[in-house]
């Protein structure tokens, strides 16, 4: 059975114009269930965990800093976000649902967060709508809990992995794969195990050109016993922020790829949304339902 992780407080409350279309995590679920992709078994609600796992990835003054809400004004600023404890207690709720969704994984081949993707988030700071790096944080968890030997972290958002690139800078159990815009934030990028940079405006074909050639050269190089992928919808040609040409289709076959791929070679996959900044909400929700229903007809 398809898990994913999902809870109210992931529609967190923004001033009025605040770009982040907070609302998606509110319709999505909405959307899954309304045409017969899900159903409400399918969803679990993640907690708040112990704060163990967290402090795996980021530093304890980092953490406290969140906890006790006494970020410098500047440092918060790089958020993107109005700090409150609301907020912290989402991201928090976020990381758990991304390590109950890697536990869900080993035991089904595949599981979701409605969530996720928060790959900015350094080990000693957030930016770019990032607190907490979820995946990062999974990873750790697995690896210490023996549950995994060798990681591969997929990141095909828009723009490119920085947190996770710096989290595992040095950890070979860990490969971090990133597939971006070569224009586009982080302005300043960290170095990933592999970086392929996109030009604007590249096409579905292309996109996919790229991608097909190195995802199964990965496989084969880096055996990885477990997949995070973050699926972002960003790379399409109506988003805002993205400056990628790709069409629905072509995000459809990239996610269809992927998970086929993993499917294929018998890894687990653990799925977090990641970005979309599409003006119409409609066209956010429909290249991440895909995601979904892809993994519905591929995996069970």
């Amino acid at each position: 059975m398809l898990k994913i992780a999902y809870h109210t407080i992931y529609t967190h409350p923004l001033p009025e114009k605040h770009r982040f279309p907070m609302i998606k995590y509110e319709l999505l679920p909405k959307q899954l269930l309304h045409e017969g992709t899900c159903t409400v078994d399918n969803f679990f609600e993640p907690e708040i965990p112990d704060s163990k796992p967290i402090l795996a990835i980021h530093t304890e003054e980092y953490y406290k800093s969140l906890i006790e809400l006494s970020l410098t004004p500047k440092v918060a600023r790089k958020i993107g976000f109005p700090l409150s404890k609301e907020l912290v207690d989402r991201e928090v709720i976020i990381a758990d649902g991304t390590i109950k969704a890697s536990e869900y994984a080993l035991q089904y081949g595949i599981a979701m967060n409605i969530a996720g993707g928060t790959h900015h988030a350094y080990t000693d700071h957030g930016e770019a709508f990032c607190l907490f790096n979820d995946q990062a944080i999974g990873a750790r968890y697995l690896l210490e809990k023996e549950l995994v030997k060798k990681v591969l972290i997929v990141d095909l958002d828009v723009h490119q992995g920085n947190g996770t690139a710096e989290i595992f800078k040095n950890d070979p159990s860990v490969f971090t794969f990133s597939m971006h815009g070569a224009n586009n934030y982080p302005f300043k990028k960290e170095k990933s195990d592999l970086d392929i940079a996109l030009s604007d405006r590249t096409n579905d074909d292309s996109y996919l050109k790229a991608l097909k050639e190195t995802l199964p050269k990965l496989i084969r190089d880096q055996q990885p016993d477990f997949i995070y992928y973050l699926s972002g919808v960003d790379i399409l040609n109506t988003d805002k922020l993205g400056k990628l040409g790709c069409t629905l289709k072509g995000c459809e076959e990239r996610d269809r790829f992927v998970l086929q791929t993993c499917f294929d070679h018998n890894i687990p996959v653990m799925c977090a949304m990641g970005g979309g900044y599409s003006p119409d909400i409609k066209i956010i929700i429909e290249a991440h339902a895909n995601t979904f229903r892809l993994a519905q007809s591929i995996f069970f």
